[in-house]
């Protein structure tokens, strides 16, 4: 079976130029560097996983992040002159299309693109074709920074590692409770999705292990204890 193409395969997503979409024309008879690439990969399985964990039940809207606010950021992390790219992979469960419509419309409508991709089988994951992506734009060239939205140390660790060799900037971004293996990194930086400002519209209630009080805290169930008899 041939490999999933990348969003670039299918239909390149426009980018951010400093808050303008990029559809000048070219000067054929000049070369030019490419711009500098701020390229954001967002591994949707993985966060919403992680923030389940975090949350102990489904998010509600008030826990669920922001991605104007994450667009902010990166356009920030581009700079004016620098071009940002906002991408988001997913999964689509069968059945599950009218339920995952809304908020794929919702990213396009802040300018991000959307890789889908059915969950036919258990290892029907996105992550190769985030890297596939992330490998198009370092092959294009002007690829200066990119952010994985990702605590999935096992798919990214090494490909991130080899891009930092090559002097690209490399941020993880996600929840230090789940993303070990960037929160330990010596050469990729990591940046906690609640150190965005805007991204929650409300503190995560987030006490863990790790982050206990001085004075101590309560670490609530992760179930209903009338679970037990219910199964």
């Amino acid at each position: 079976m041939s490999p999933s193409p990348s969003p670039a395969d299918l239909a390149t997503p426009p980018s951010i130029n400093g808050g303008r979409v990029d559809d000048e024309a070219t000067d054929d008879t000049a070369v030019e560097a490419p711009p500098a690439r701020t390229l954001l990969v967002w591994d949707a399985p993985n966060i919403d996983m992680s923030l389940g964990s975090l949350l102990g039940t489904r998010p509600t809207s008030a826990f669920r992040p922001r991605f104007d606010a994450v667009g902010r950021w990166l356009l920030s992390e581009a700079g004016p002159e620098g071009v940002a790219e906002a991408t988001v992979f997913t999964n689509v469960v069968p059945g599950s299309t009218e339920i995952v419509r809304p908020w794929v419309e919702a990213l396009r409508n802040v300018g991000f693109a959307v890789f889908a991709k059915p969950k036919v089988y258990e290892d029907s994951d996105v992550d190769s074709d985030m890297l596939a992506h992330i490998e198009l734009r370092r092959s294009e060239g002007g690829l200066a920074h990119v952010v994985v939205a990702s605590g999935d140390g096992r798919a990214f660790r090494e490909p991130l590692e080899d891009l930092v060799a090559e002097g690209v900037t490399v941020t993880v971004i996600g929840f230090r409770e789940y993303a070990a293996f960037a929160v330990a990194s010596e050469i990729v930086d990591f940046l906690d999705l609640e150190d965005i400002e805007g991204v929650f519209r409300e503190p995560l209630p987030r006490v863990s292990l790790d982050t206990l009080p001085d004075t101590g805290a309560w670490l609530p169930p992760l179930r209903s204890l009338r679970s037990l008899i219910e199964r």
